[in-house]
C-alpha cells in the first residue's frame, strides 16, 4: 500500500501560524540576516508590497524557480491552479509549503496520492450520525474540502472517483456531500507530477490547471552551492487571507488595452499554424493571469511583455513550449529582431568595403556598391518602424539600431567622395 506524505495516519493540514515542517526535509532558506524582516515595517507596507517582498525572499530561497514563484503568486491572485512537472527533489511541494506559510489565516491541506488512496483520505470520513438519518455524508474538517489552498503530490495518480470529486472541487468549488452540495473556499490547488497524464480520462483534471511549469535541478555549479549553504529564516513576510481577497479584488481591475487582446489573437492564429491548439477558455482565463502578473509588478495595466508569460498557459505537451515561446517572441519583438539582422548585414558590407582590394578602382567600385546597398538597408528599416508605430508598438530600441545603420552610411559617404577623388585624376591621365 502506498506511503502518506506526512507520515502514520497523519495529513498536513493547518492554520498558517502554527505550521510545522513537513517531517520529510527542512526546507532550505538563505542567510537569516538577509531575511531579518522588521514587524513594524511590515505594518507600514501595503499589502501589495507585501507581496512583493514575498516574491523576493522566495526567489532568494529557491534558485532558478523565479517564473515558478510568480507563476504561484500570480495563482493565488487570479484563483487559478498550478501543475508542476519534474523529477523528485526538485522543491515542488516545498516551494507550496513555504508559500502557505506567508498567508495567516488561511487553511493548507497535502497529501500523495496513489492507486491506492480512500477517499477518506482526502474528503473526510462517513459521518456515523448523519448514515442514521439516510444521508451518506462525509466529515470535511482538515480535509481537502474545508482548504484554502491545497497541495497534491502525483496528482494524476488516484482512482477516477477520488479524481473526478477533485476536478468539480477545483472547477465549480463544490463538493457534493450527500445530500448537498458545499461551496468550498480553495483558492489555488498545486498539483505535482513526475509525468504527464496519458490516460484519456486524465485530460481532464490536466486541463483545469491554467499554470504549467516543468522544473528541473539547479543547472548552475555557483547556484547550486548557494543552496547548500541556505539556512532556515528566522521571520518570514506574511500576508493574512484578508488581505489576498482584498488583491484578488483590485486585479480585477486591472486594465488589459485593445492592442493587447489583439497580440493574443495574432498568438493564438500562429500557434494554430504549428497545431498548438489551446481551448477558448484556456484563453479566457490567461487573461487574469495577466492581469495578476501586472499587478504583481506593480502596474494598472497589462504590457505587451506580460504575454511572454502565455509560455506557461498555451502548451500541453513540454515540448511544445518552446514554440510557443519562440511565436510570441516574434510577434513582440520580431520587428526589432529584424530591424537588428538588418545592422548585422550593414555591418557586413562595411567590413566588405573596406577590406583591402588590389586597386583604387575595385576598392571604389565596393564602397558605392556597400553604400547603394545600405541606402536601401534603410529604407527597409524605415518601413519596419512605420509599421510597428501604427501598432503602437515601441521604437526605442529601432531608433538605437536605426542610428548605427545611418552613421555607417555616412561613414561609406566620406568614403564614396574619397574614393571618387582618387580615381578621377588617375582617370584623366
Amino acid at each position: 500500500m502506498g506511503k502518506r506524505r506526512n507520515g502514520a495516519n497523519k495529513e498536513l493540514f493547518h492554520p498558517f501560524r502554527r505550521f510545522p515542517f513537513s517531517p520529510r526535509y527542512r526546507p532550505p532558506t538563505i542567510s537569516p540576516s538577509l531575511f531579518s524582516v522588521d514587524l513594524l515595517s511590515q505594518k507600514n507596507m501595503t499589502p501589495q508590497e507585501k507581496l512583493r517582498k514575498v516574491r523576493d525572499e522566495l526567489q532568494q530561497m529557491f534558485l532558478e524557480r523565479a517564473e515558478l514563484i510568480d507563476g504561484a503568486l500570480t495563482a493565488l491572485l487570479a484563483a487559478q491552479h498550478v501543475l508542476i512537472i519534474g523529477p523528485p527533489g526538485t522543491a515542488k511541494s516545498m516551494l507550496a509549503d513555504e508559500l502557505c506559510r506567508r498567508i495567516t489565516g488561511a487553511t493548507y491541506f497535502q497529501w500523495l496520492l496513489t492507486k491506492f488512496t480512500t477517499p477518506e483520505e482526502l474528503f473526510g470520513a462517513v459521518s456515523l450520525k448523519a448514515l442514521e438519518a439516510d444521508d451518506y455524508r462525509r466529515v470535511t474538517t482538515n480535509k481537502l474540502p474545508e482548504a484554502h489552498i491545497a497541495f497534491l503530490d502525483e496528482v494524476f495518480k488516484a482512482s477516477s472517483s477520488i479524481l473526478n470529486a477533485i476536478l468539480t472541487i477545483i472547477n465549480e468549488r463544490l463538493f457534493h456531500n450527500g445530500r448537498q452540495i458545499v461551496a468550498v473556499p480553495l483558492l489555488t490547488l498545486f498539483g505535482a507530477s513526475n509525468e504527464l497524464p496519458e490516460d484519456d480520462e486524465l485530460l481532464a483534471l490536466y486541463d483545469r490547471f491554467l499554470l504549467r511549469f516543468v522544473v528541473g535541478y539547479i543547472n548552475e555549479e555557483f547556484r547550486f552551492l548557494k543552496m547548500l549553504l541556505t539556512k532556515e529564516p528566522s521571520e518570514r513576510t506574511t500576508i493574512t487571507l484578508d488581505e489576498l481577497q482584498h488583491m484578488q479584488t483590485e486585479v480585477q481591475a486591472v486594465a488589459v488595452p485593445t492592442p493587447v487582446l489583439h497580440e493574443i489573437a495574432d498568438i493564438r492564429r500562429d500557434l494554430q499554424k504549428k497545431n498548438i491548439v489551446a481551448s477558448d477558455r484556456r484563453y479566457r482565463q490567461s487573461l487574469g493571469v495577466l492581469k495578476a502578473l501586472a499587478y504583481l509588478q506593480g502596474r494598472e495595466k497589462v504590457l505587451e511583455s506580460d504575454l511572454f508569460f502565455l509560455e506557461h498557459i498555451l502548451w500541453k505537451d513540454p515540448g511544445e513550449q518552446g514554440e510557443v515561446r519562440t511565436v510570441i517572441h516574434g510577434l513582440i519583438h520580431g520587428y526589432e529582431d529584424e530591424v537588428q539582422e538588418l545592422l548585422f548585414q550593414t555591418r557586413e558590407l562595411r567590413d566588405y568595403a573596406e577590406r583591402e582590394w588590389e586597386s583604387k578602382e575595385q576598392r571604389a567600385r565596393a564602397v558605392i556598391e556597400a553604400h547603394t546597398k545600405i541606402r536601401h538597408i534603410l529604407t527597409k528599416v524605415e518601413e519596419i518602424s512605420q509599421k510597428a508605430s501604427e501598432i503602437g508598438r515601441p521604437l526605442e530600441k529601432v531608433e538605437t539600431l536605426k542610428q548605427e545603420i545611418q552613421t555607417i552610411q555616412q561613414q561609406l559617404e566620406k568614403a564614396v567622395s574619397s574614393q571618387l577623388s582618387a580615381v578621377s585624376p588617375k582617370r584623366n591621365q
